[in-house]
C-alpha cells in the first residue's frame, strides 16, 4: 500500500480538524457526492470472452492526461495519492518549472524506504470517449526514480471520478454525462506489465544485493589484489606452448598432472 504525502504530513491543526471530520456525528440529512446518483453494476454482459488467471494481472487503461494518452496507467485502490513519474512529464512535453515544491515523503514502493518526491503538478485526465467522456483534475505526486507504469491512479482518482474498478474482468466504470462510461483493459497489455514489472523489480533486487556484497568484500578484503579479483596460479601448475610450429608461440598454464597433448 502507497500512502503519505502531503495530505499525511499536514500541521497539527489540520490534523485535529481532519480527525474530527472523520469523527463527528453524520448530520440529519446526507451530503450527497456529485454523480451519487448514478448505480454500476457488473454482470454477464462485461464478461469477456475468456478470463486467464482471474485477479491476476493489474488493471492497467489508457486515459488522456494533460496533452497525452498514457497507454500504461495502472489503476492501483491500494494507493492514497497519484502518482506520475518525471520521465513520463518530459515525454509528455511539460516543463518541470510547472512543479509546486513539496518535500511531503510517502511510503510503500520499497518497504522500509520512504520516497521524496520532486514536486506536484495537476493535470486534467479524461476517460471515455467522442460520445461519452468525463474530464477531472487530479493532483500528482511526481517522482523521479524510473517505473514501469506511465502514471500510478490512486483512491483520489477513484473518488473523483467515483469510478468502480472490476478486477476479474479488467474494466473501469464510472458516471459520465451520457449514460455510465465503461473502459476496457486488455488481459495482454496487463501481462506484458506484469512481466516488465517483476523483470524490473529483480534488477532492483539484484543490484542491491550486489551493492551490498561488495561493501561486505570490500570491509572483509580492503587490500587491492582481493577486491579486484585478481588470482594467482595454483602450486604444481606448468607452462605449456600452444601451436609450437607457428610463428607467434603462446604459452598457456595447465596443472602438472595433465599430459601437454
Amino acid at each position: 500500500m502507497i500512502f503519505g504525502g502531503s495530505t499525511a504530513c499536514d500541521s497539527k491543526r489540520r490534523q485535529k480538524v481532519a480527525r474530527r471530520e472523520v469523527y463527528t456525528a453524520g448530520p440529519a440529512t446526507p451530503a450527497f457526492l456529485r454523480w451519487s446518483e448514478s448505480a454500476i453494476t457488473f454482470d454477464r454482459t462485461d464478461h469477456p470472452d475468456t478470463v486467464p488467471h482471474p485477479g491476476r494481472y493489474p488493471l492497467v487503461v489508457d486515459p488522456i492526461v494533460g496533452p497525452k494518452r498514457l497507454t500504461k496507467v495502472l489503476m492501483d485502490g491500494g494507493s492514497g495519492l497519484n502518482i506520475m513519474y518525471a520521465k513520463t512529464l518530459d515525454e509528455m512535453g511539460v516543463d518541470r518549472t510547472n512543479l509546486r515544491p513539496i518535500r511531503a515523503p510517502f511510503h510503500g514502493v520499497v518497504p522500509g524506504k520512504q520516497a521524496i518526491p520532486l514536486g506536484q503538478i495537476d493535470l486534467s485526465v479524461t476517460f471515455g470517449d467522442r460520445s461519452n467522456y468525463r474530464t477531472e483534475t487530479l493532483t500528482f505526486d511526481v517522482v523521479g526514480f524510473p517505473g514501469t507504469f506511465h502514471a500510478i491512479l490512486g483512491r483520489p482518482c477513484y473518488a473523483k471520478f467515483m469510478a468502480v474498478p472490476n478486477y476479474t474482468y479488467l474494466k473501469l466504470k464510472l458516471p459520465g454525462p451520457h449514460g455510465i462510461i465503461t473502459v476496457g483493459a486488455s488481459f495482454q497489455r496487463a501481462y506484458e506489465c506484469e512481466v516488465e514489472c517483476y523483470g524490473h523489480a529483480t534488477a532492483i533486487v539484484a543490484f542491491g544485493e550486489l551493492a551490498a556484497l561488495r561493501e561486505k568484500v570490500t570491509e572483509e578484503a580492503p587490500d587491492a589484489e582481493k577486491v579486484t579479483g585478481s588470482f594467482k596460479s595454483a602450486e604444481g601448475s606448468k607452462e605449456v606452448i600452444i601451436d609450437p610450429g607457428s610463428s607467434e608461440e603462446k604459452m598457456v598454464r595447465i596443472g602438472t598432472t595433465l599430459s601437454p597433448e
